[in-house]
Order: C-alpha cells, then sequence, then structure tokens
C-alpha cells in the first residue's frame, strides 16, 4: 500500500509544476508583451535654457497658442512655454527614458495641467492644430519632417536650435545666445519657390 502511495505522488510531482511555478507561469502568462519601441534618432543633449528662452521670443507666441516640441528630451521647453507664456504645450519623444524625465519636470514644475508628454514617432504626428513647433534634431531629420510641416496651418511658427532645414529659406536666423532658426508655415522649398512641380527634376537637354 505504501508503495502504490509513493507511485502516486511521483506521478504526481510530474505532472504538476510546483506551486511557485504554476505561479511564475500563470503571471508571465497574464504579463502585457510590449512590442519594442524604435530607437531613438539621436543622442539626447538638452537645449540651453537661455536658447530656450530666445527660441520661444521668437516664436511670437500667443495667448491661446498650442506648442509641439518634437523630440522633448527632458521636456523644459514645455515646461517654460507653459511657465512663462501659459500656454498650452506637447512634447513628443520616442524614448521611454525622456519621457519619463519630462512627465517629473512637468510634474516638478506644477504644469501638468497645460503641458501633455507623448511617447510617439514624431514622423507619424499630426500636426495640424500646432502654431508653434519647436525642434533641435539632425539636419536630415528637419528634412524628414518638411512633408509634415508642408501640412502646417498657414501662420504656424517653426523654431529650430542649431539646425536648418536644406532647402528651405528661414524668415529669421541668429547666432546669439544660440544658433536658432525660425520658418512661418505654409513653407516652401526653393525649387517650389521658384516655381519647379514638388518631386519633379528638369531632364537634361542631350545634345
Amino acid at each position: 500500500m505504501k508503495r502504490l502511495l509513493l507511485c502516486s505522488s511521483l506521478a504526481l510531482a510530474t505532472i504538476l509544476p510546483p506551486p511557485l511555478q504554476a505561479q511564475e507561469l500563470i503571471t508571465a502568462a497574464k504579463a502585457p508583451q510590449q512590442a519594442p519601441a524604435r530607437r531613438p534618432d539621436v543622442i539626447f543633449v538638452p537645449t540651453p535654457q537661455e536658447a530656450v528662452d530666445k527660441m520661444l521670443e521668437m516664436a511670437e507666441i500667443k495667448k491661446g497658442d498650442l506648442l509641439y516640441d518634437l523630440g522633448c528630451g527632458d521636456g523644459r521647453i514645455v515646461v517654460t512655454a507653459a511657465k512663462k507664456y501659459g500656454i498650452r504645450a506637447i512634447g513628443v519623444d520616442i524614448d521611454p527614458k525622456r519621457i519619463a524625465e519630462s512627465r517629473e519636470n512637468v510634474k516638478k514644475n506644477n504644469v501638468g495641467h497645460l503641458v501633455e508628454i507623448r511617447q510617439a514617432d514624431i514622423f507619424e504626428l499630426d500636426l495640424k492644430d500646432a502654431d508653434v513647433v519647436t525642434l533641435y534634431l539632425l539636419p536630415s531629420l528637419n528634412v524628414k519632417l518638411i512633408p509634415q510641416l508642408q501640412k502646417l496651418k498657414p501662420g504656424t511658427r517653426i523654431v529650430s536650435h542649431s539646425f536648418d532645414m536644406e532647402g528651405v529659406e528661414p524668415v529669421e536666423a541668429v547666432e546669439e545666445p544660440a544658433t536658432i532658426y525660425k520658418w512661418v508655415a505654409p513653407i516652401k522649398t526653393k525649387r517650389e519657390a521658384a516655381g519647379a512641380e514638388p518631386g519633379k527634376e528638369k531632364k537634361a537637354v542631350g545634345r
């Protein structure tokens, strides 16, 4: 009889996982599977506060404006816009670490009623409600954004720290306290401004 009970116990032990292992399996099954985010396009380098102040000054912010900061980093531009000008601002970044820093900055400065931080791909954003767009990206990324920026409503101000937008003439540029460029929508590339159709190159005439 003892031998039979021992065999039965061994059989059950083989079929059933130990309690801790079973709990781990249940927890793993319930855990949400998050898709890996795309890697950030740039290494985070914070905009100096004096440059932030100049960017917002050049943006000619008005009451009721909505500002988007693309690649918001630690959130200093959106926080300053909310505190200094009292406007709504949306900071967008793809890096979870930057998102956490931005949200902490918003909380610390008590501007959560004006500022929203979104984790998203800036190249998939709809910016139609923006009045101001701020950038601190690489030149190639500024150029990549042109199709989106060309959809901005007329009068929207675009301000970029350090880097211009190749092929698009700025309406204003300064060198102090930092290099900053400004455009106003609707923006056109130099080719478009010269009358060439977008996406079409002139063919060379053979001799």
